[in-house]
């Protein structure tokens, strides 16, 4: 079978090409895309190219297929995983897989699997660490949300807080406490701020900062203070760009305490000792943004660690029980990741938008592989509609979901859409 896929050769060398699938062995599955989430991840793997941990060194002859968020149904089931798996089922991949030590991974290091393709051969050790994971809700956009949601689940399980008395770490953040997601209005900053929401160990006070007023209206717009008292949460979102001392301004909303726990989101050497200083006694320090910098690093009050028990702590993506997690919550409507995607687009905008993917504005960047499409944001349907009617039907059908991307979106344009 053929395939269209984005493969890597090197540094910012992607290429979509169309090649023949080898035939499935009696240990691999052949699969479907159907959609794939654009994620950082893969703009660093190109910048990196080989030099990047998760890259083949000799992908420059043996090129891999990018893409690591993405759902896919089954099409056909060697004889060792017939047992598990039904084709024509829904399925997402954990890309972390651990396999015997090794830092392989799907959308990175693999020659046939990847999310930017339209056709993959899922290979045994994927199977074999139980990441090829069910799916059992509507459409498919929200399986391949499931990897990057799985990330932040995955933050808020691993901060914790010590108790003094038994030195016993308590896991997650603190249940009625006080948290601040520091340049949070992103795309994974908005679903943190939704799981924090959903979260069990919610907490009282949530402090969304950031310096863009149109990502911070965004964000207010789709998930608004209101909503959050109704679910017992006071949310504030913050620009901190023209405070004269943002310690002092933020620390002011806990009435000078500092916070339980504080989620760093961007980066920035300035932000993370910002974030230090905003601690208050036994607080956590989450460094969830990935640096590309080896080097990176930002002072820490060492006199608060010992005295004040400040901790630090990060996270690195998710692991295969935060995905089944979010997974879950997906198809039971209890958590909606939709709220993450301001862009839509086909196959071939793939690589220009994973190219450029730090420059262009918005949040997640949603991909129909079987479709040809320029990678659009929402927010220009209306106006794309006016010459266009694929367009004008899509802004009509997200104007009845707040102005977000749903399933019955993904319908209209999986049926209507120019295929590839």
């Amino acid at each position: 079978m053929n395939t269209k896929a984005v493969r890597l050769y090197g540094v910012n060398d992607l290429r979509l090409e169309e090649f023949a699938l080898p035939p499935i062995g009696p240990d691999e599955i052949l699969a479907r895309v159907v959609s794939d989430s654009l994620c950082m991840s893969s703009f660093k793997a190109a910048e990196q190219g080989p030099n990047h941990k998760r890259v083949p060194k000799d992908v420059w002859e043996n090129p891999v297929m990018i893409g690591h968020e993405f759902c896919c149904e089954i099409l056909e089931i060697g004889k060792k995983w017939q047992s598990k798996y039904q084709v024509g089922n829904k399925y997402s991949v954990q890309p972390a897989l651990n396999y015997r030590g090794s830092l392989n991974a799907p959308g990175y290091s693999y020659r046939f699997i990847g999310g930017d393709a339209t056709y993959i051969v899922i290979p045994n050790e994927v199977m074999e660490c139980d990441c090829l994971l069910d799916y059992t809700g509507e459409g498919f956009f929200l399986g391949s949300l499931a990897e990057p949601f799985s990330c932040i689940a995955a933050a808020f399980h691993e901060s914790f807080h010590s108790d003094i008395e038994t030195h016993t770490h308590i896991m997650g953040i603190k249940a009625g406490g006080t948290c601040a997601i520091l340049a949070g209005a992103g795309p994974m900053g908005l679903g943190a701020v939704e799981y924090a929401l959903q979260h069990d160990q919610k907490p009282s006070l949530l402090v969304v900062t950031d310096i863009d007023d149109a990502r911070l209206t965004r964000a207010k717009h789709l998930i608004s203070p209101e909503t959050a008292l109704r679910q017992g949460v006071r949310l504030e979102y913050i620009n901190t760009a023209s405070f004269p001392d943002t310690v002092a301004a933020l620390r002011g909303l806990t009435g000078g305490a500092g916070f339980d726990d504080v989620f760093v989101f961007a980066p920035v050497t300035p932000l993370v000792e910002q974030a230090d200083a905003l601690l208050g006694r036994g607080g956590c320090l989450n460094f969830f943004a990935g640096p590309m910098n080896p080097l990176f690093s930002a002072k820490m009050n060492f006199y608060n660690i010992h005295y004040e028990s400040h901790r630090v702590t990060g996270t690195s993506g998710g692991n295969t029980r935060d995905m089944v997690e979010v997974l879950d919550a997906f198809a039971k409507g209890t958590i909606h990741p939709e709220i993450l995607i301001s862009h839509v687009g086909g196959l071939d905008s793939v690589v220009a938008t994973t190219l450029n993917l730090p420059n262009i504005k918005g949040a997640k960047k949603l991909v129909y592989t079987h479709l040809s499409m320029p990678m659009t944001a929402i927010d220009d349907f209306r106006s794309l509609g006016e010459t266009t009617p694929l367009f004008k039907n899509l802004a009509d059908i997200c104007d009845r979901h707040q102005g977000l991307w749903s399933v019955e979106a993904e319908r209209y344009l999986l049926e209507n859409g120019p295929k590839i």
